[in-house]
């Protein structure tokens, strides 16, 4: 945990402040800076006023910095699938009293941010705490989130890491989180102006096949966006269920974990993953490994395995 909140100085109308900072624009995002350059944004504005507020607003996601701070690798709304948005979480499938709603695509209601539990930070970090509600057709929430995104910086070869945990209570009745690959979990989508055939993706196995292996324990991306190469690795922690598959070879760069679960009425199902941001090619194996096993504390029998690497070919209408 992070122990202290820290609001950034500004001097001149310039922010000023050194190591991690928060900045909360009311009622449209939650900025985390580092030494006064912006490093994330959480975008969770809700504003149901017209259709086209709406379409921007329906789900809360986080935004990835470039290491300047000046505009976002991550995709907002609009665009190529404009329901894909940055760090985001959601399942088109979900099962709830006898009906079924899509919380991917955002039709017929809403996963809307109702505050923050808490918002922190120090020298070595940030800690965005959200609570949301996943609504019905009605607006009456069916899952309560506690939504958890903590921000470091990290020496080279990477540059951030972010940690993001979800508590997902099914209210009053059974939830079922159901779906397919390409339309549920815990997913990270690149800008819009990706160059698709330069996408890459990593797998820590040998002829690995993302479409019918189950539960890798981290898959990694490289893309091309404004003449710039990027990587991401996203890490599954062997608490979240089990059966999880990796989304991970489209061009446009939308990629990530995702599972089936049933929770219980009232009950709450605990995920995390981690985030791995490095400006450049991808990191060696090796680094990567050392830092899964550093989030899980689980230590490999095979410290560094062998790995496919693809490029991202197909352009399916997801």
């Amino acid at each position: 945990m992070i122990p202290h909140l820290l609001y950034p100085l500004l001097v001149n109308g310039q922010n000023t402040a050194t190591g991690f900072s928060v900045e909360d624009r009311t009622n449209e995002y939650l900025e985390v800076m580092l030494d006064g350059r912006i490093v994330c944004r959480y975008m969770y504005a809700y504003d149901n006023s017209t259709p086209d507020r709406l379409h921007e607003t329906y789900k809360p996601y986080l935004h990835v910095f470039d290491a300047d701070g000046e505009r976002p690798i991550t995709k907002g709304f609009g665009g190529h699938f404009t329901h894909h948005r940055g760090i985001f979480i959601g399942w088109n499938k979900i099962q709830f009293k006898g009906k079924s709603y899509d919380r991917w695509h955002m039709t017929g209601g809403e996963i809307v941010h109702q505050k923050f539990l808490d918002t922190r930070a120090n020298s070595d970090g940030a800690e965005i705490v959200s609570l949301t509600h996943w609504h019905d057709e009605n607006q009456v929430p069916m899952i309560e989130e506690i939504r958890t995104m903590s921000i470091s910086h990290v020496s080279q070869p990477f540059r951030l890491r972010i940690d993001f945990s979800a508590q997902l209570k099914a209210l009053g009745s059974d939830v079922f989180l159901d779906g397919d690959p390409e339309h549920a979990g815990v997913q990270y989508r690149p800008a819009n102006e990706v160059i698709p055939e330069e996408t890459t993706y990593i797998f820590p196995k040998e002829k690995a096949d993302p479409t019918a292996d189950l539960d890798y324990p981290w898959v990694g991306e490289t893309y091309t966006l404004h003449e710039r190469r990027y990587s991401v690795v996203e890490m599954n922690h062997p608490n979240n269920p089990k059966e999880t598959k990796f989304s991970a070879y489209r061009d446009y760069g939308r990629f990530g974990a995702f599972f089936t679960h049933l929770i219980g009425a009232d009950e709450t199902l605990n995920i995390t993953y981690r985030f791995l941001i490095a400006d450049g090619e991808m990191p060696a194996t090796d680094v990567i490994q050392r830092d899964w096993e550093n989030f899980t504390g689980v230590e490999q029998q095979t410290s560094v395995p062998k790995i496919t690497v693809v490029g991202g070919a197909s352009k399916s209408n997801r």
